[in-house]
């Protein structure tokens, strides 16, 4: 039984920083795509970004270039989104996604998996 548990939310003024952990237990396979999905209040779910397993590809999101980092610790399965000058349009519901085909893009569909979510809220 796959298991995603995100942490590291809350509450951080604008231009603070946050880092959310998402560890994953239960995989049948060692190859997959880890990703972070968001969704604001009144709007759509959007990625935001993802990391492979095999080969370390990473993807972003236009709006988190240069802000966020993605990245894993192959030994303890535990993806981590490091968020640095935080913006109020962060502000959201996080949401850590498993791709079993290892597909490092963001679209929704292809992920499997999903965690249970986790609230992150930037503001003065």
């Amino acid at each position: 039984q796959v298991q995603l548990v995100e942490s590291g939310g809350g509450l951080v003024q604008p231009g603070g920083s946050l880092r959310l952990s998402c560890a994953a237990s239960g995989f049948a396979s060692p190859y997959y795509t880890m990703g972070w999905f968001r969704q604001a209040p009144g709007k759509e779910r959007e990625g935001v970004s993802c990391i492979s397993s095999s080969d370390g590809t990473t993807t972003y999101a236009d709006s988190v270039k240069g802000r966020f980092t993605i990245s894993r610790d192959h030994a303890s399965h535990i993806v981590y989104l490091q968020m640095n000058s935080l913006k109020p349009e962060d502000t959201g519901v996080y949401y850590c996604a498993a791709d079993s085909k290892d597909r490092p893009v963001l679209w929704a569909r292809f992920y499997d998996y999903w965690g249970q979510g986790i609230q992150v809220t930037v503001s003065s």
